[in-house]
């Protein structure tokens, strides 16, 4: 796989990085991967994997611009309000990088047909707000085998982890809690959206790359109001009604 001079010019900073180089971004460039929720965490995540120049982005919502979304989700802008989020948010990116292939779902994944639009996909992002979404999501990259980076946010709170067969989604969130918080409830502080996004981002640059660790397992926990953050260790859950009852390598 070679690149034009344009982009050997455009990702001049990750081809002279030890952990990337030539053999990264042409991995980077055969990667196809799905941002399920364009939105605070889906967006920001789509613009570094877009500047990154992964080969394809998958965007997948079936929700509209709204003036309340601008404040955190900065992939869009004001004469964006009432088109939908996949098409606006393809055109900013396709201006971003025009070496990146956009494919618009504006569809509401399901349990019906996340296999087909996930289908030949190396990484999937989760950056939806409802539970039942993310159960779903979890259930279809556990099909196909397929790892899962999670990001969710709250308030002045986020948290990112990434799941690759077990432990699973479930293993940390068994079930829907009774009375979910939700950004258009509790609130939610803007900048926090673009901190968990781009922490999003980079785990699926390091699960294409094989740079460092990602946080396969792990769970990353960001505080915002004290500006502290910590990892910690997602064990599988023997009861968990997603993973358990599957077979597993030994």
């Amino acid at each position: 796989m070679t690149f034009s001079d344009d982009e050997i010019d455009r990702y001049a900073r990750h081809l002279v990085l030890a952990e990337v180089g030539g053999p990264g971004q042409q991995a980077l460039k055969r990667a196809r991967i799905a941002i399920i929720g364009l939105g605070g965490v889906g967006g920001p995540a789509a613009l570094y994997l877009a500047a990154a120049g992964v080969g394809t982005l998958v965007l997948i919502d079936d929700d509209t611009v709204a003036a309340s979304n601008l404040q955190r989700q900065v992939l869009f802008q004001t004469p964006d309000i009432g088109q939908g989020k996949v098409a606006a948010g393809a055109d900013h990116l396709a201006a971003l990088n025009p070496h990146v292939d956009i494919r618009s779902v504006p569809v509401r994944l399901s349990r019906e047909n996340a296999g087909e639009i996930l289908a030949g996909c190396d990484v999937v992002i989760d950056g939806t707000d409802d539970f039942e979404t993310r159960f779903t999501v979890n259930e279809a990259c556990l099909d196909a085998g397929l790892p899962l980076v999670s990001g969710a946010l709250g308030r002045w709170s986020g948290q990112v982890a990434v799941f690759r067969g077990r432990p699973c989604y479930r293993c940390l969130v068994p079930e829907a809690p009774p009375q979910a918080e939700t950004c258009a409830r509790v609130g939610v502080v803007g900048a926090l959206a673009g901190v968990v996004g781009t922490l999003s981002a980079l785990e699926a640059v390091k699960l294409v790359t094989g740079a460092g660790q990602p946080l396969v397992g792990r769970l990353m926990l960001y505080d915002g109001l004290a500006g502290t953050s910590r990892v910690v260790a997602v064990p599988p859950d023997p009861h968990c009604p997603s993973c358990s009852t599957r077979a597993w390598p030994e």
